[in-house]
C-alpha cells in the first residue's frame, strides 16, 4: 500500500495526474491537497471524488505549520508536487505571490519530508514538478536538455528555478530521494481560461477577440496533458533518485499558425465559413521579457524510460476543442467564477 500526497490536484496538470493515479492504482491511497486558489476546482474531478482510495484536503503550502500536522497524521510515502502559481502575466504584477508559493511552499514541503520521514529517506519519493522555462529562451537552433544551464527571464520562471535548486540541495545535503522533470507548454481539457489556447477557444465560441502578443512570432513545444500525466506515471515509479527528466512533445507551434489552426479547427466544429474565426485574431503590445522559443529534448525519458508522447498536435488539439464545446457548464462556470463554490456545496463548509 502506497499513501501519496499530490499537491496542487485541482488544478489543470494536477487533476489529470490525480486522475490517473486514483484509476490506474486502487491500491494506492491518493490525497489531493490544494489551497483552491482561482485555477483549483474540484469540479475537475467529479468522476474520482467518490472513489474509496481518493482524499481531498484544502492545505496551502505556505503554511508550514498545517503541513507538518498533515505529514504527521498520514505518514505518506510519496509526494508529487505540482502545486504552483504559473501565470507569466500575473508573476510580472505580482512577483511576490510567486515566490511565496513557488519558493517558500515549496521549501515547506521539503522540511515536511525530511522531518517526517527520518530514517526512511531511501523508502519515500519527492517527485518535483517544474517547467522548461527556467532554463530561459532559445533562438532558432537547438533544444533544452536536462543539462541547459538556468537562465529564467520572468519573475514565474525564476520562482521554479528556484524552488528546483531548493529540491536538488536538499537531495543532496539531506539524501531525500528527489526527482525532477521540466516539461513544456501542457494543452488539454480542464485548462483555466487564462492560458492562450483556452482562452482563444473562449473568445472564438463567443466571437470575442482573440489576443496575440506582439507579431504572434513565439515558439512553443506543445504537449498533450495526458501524455504529461503519463511521463509523470512513469518517472515516479521508475526515474533513479537525484535524476531531472525534461518531457515535451517534439511538436513546436509559432503562437500565430496555432492561433490560425484553431481558428480552422472551431469554423468546421461550430458551422461558420473558413476563415470568420480568424477574423477575431488580435495583435496586442508584446509581453515584457517574452521568451522567443522554447524547445525541449526528451531523449532522455525515452531512452531511459520508454515513455513516448501519443498524440499528433492536429488531433490532440480537435479533442481539447471538443471538450470544451461538449462542456459548455464547466466553462461557463470557470469563467463566471461559480465553480468557486463546489468546495462548499461538496464539502458542506465556507
Amino acid at each position: 500500500m502506497k499513501k501519496i500526497l499530490i499537491t496542487g490536484g485541482a488544478g489543470f496538470i494536477g487533476s489529470h495526474v490525480v486522475r490517473r493515479f486514483v484509476n490506474h492504482y486502487p491500491d494506492y491511497t491518493i490525497v489531493n491537497l490544494d489551497k483552491l486558489t482561482y485555477a483549483g476546482n474540484l469540479a475537475n474531478l467529479t468522476d474520482v471524488e467518490n472513489k474509496p482510495n481518493y482524499r481531498f484536503v484544502k492545505v496551502d503550502i505556505t503554511d508550514s505549520i498545517a503541513l507538518n500536522d498533515l505529514f504527521y497524521a498520514e505518514n505518506f510515502d510519496a509526494v508529487i508536487h505540482l502545486a504552483a502559481e504559473s501565470h507569466v502575466d500575473r508573476s510580472i504584477s505580482d512577483p511576490t505571490a510567486f515566490v511565496m508559493t513557488n519558493v517558500i511552499g515549496t521549501v515547506n514541503l521539503l522540511n515536511a519530508a525530511k522531518d517526517n520521514w527520518k530514517g526512511q529517506y531511501d523508502q519515500k519519493r519527492f517527485y518535483h514538478i517544474s517547467t522548461d522555462e527556467v532554463y530561459g529562451a532559445l533562438g532558432k537552433e537547438g533544444m533544452f536538455v536536462e543539462s541547459t544551464a538556468y537562465d529564467p527571464h520572468s519573475p514565474y520562471s525564476a520562482s521554479k528555478a528556484s524552488s528546483d535548486h531548493f529540491v536538488r540541495a536538499y537531495h543532496d545535503t539531506y539524501g531525500l530521494d528527489c526527482v525532477i522533470s521540466n516539461c513544456s507548454n501542457n494543452y488539454g481539457s480542464h485548462h483555466f481560461p487564462e492560458k492562450l489556447i483556452p482562452l482563444a477557444i473562449n473568445n472564438i465560441k463567443n466571437n470575442k477577440p482573440v489576443p496575440v502578443y506582439g507579431k504572434g512570432e513565439n515558439v512553443r513545444d506543445w504537449l498533450w496533458v495526458e501524455d504529461h500525466a503519463r511521463a509523470i506515471d512513469v518517472i515516479f515509479h521508475k526515474a533513479e533518485t537525484g535524476e531531472t527528466y525534461n518531457i515535451g512533445g517534439h511538436n513546436e507551434w509559432k503562437n500565430i499558425d496555432l492561433i490560425h489552426l484553431l481558428c480552422s479547427i472551431m469554423d468546421k466544429k461550430l458551422g461558420r465559413q473558413e476563415g470568420e474565426s480568424a477574423k477575431l485574431i488580435t495583435f496586442v503590445t508584446d509581453r515584457a521579457g517574452h521568451d522567443l522559443r522554447y524547445a525541449i529534448d526528451s531523449t532522455k525519458l525515452q531512452e531511459k524510460l520508454g515513455w513516448i508522447p501519443s498524440l499528433q498536435f492536429e488531433e490532440g488539439l480537435e479533442k481539447t476543442v471538443d471538450w470544451y464545446l461538449e462542456n459548455e457548464e464547466w466553462l461557463s462556470n470557470v469563467t463566471s467564477g461559480n465553480y468557486q463554490s463546489y468546495y462548499e456545496k461538496q464539502y458542506h463548509t465556507k
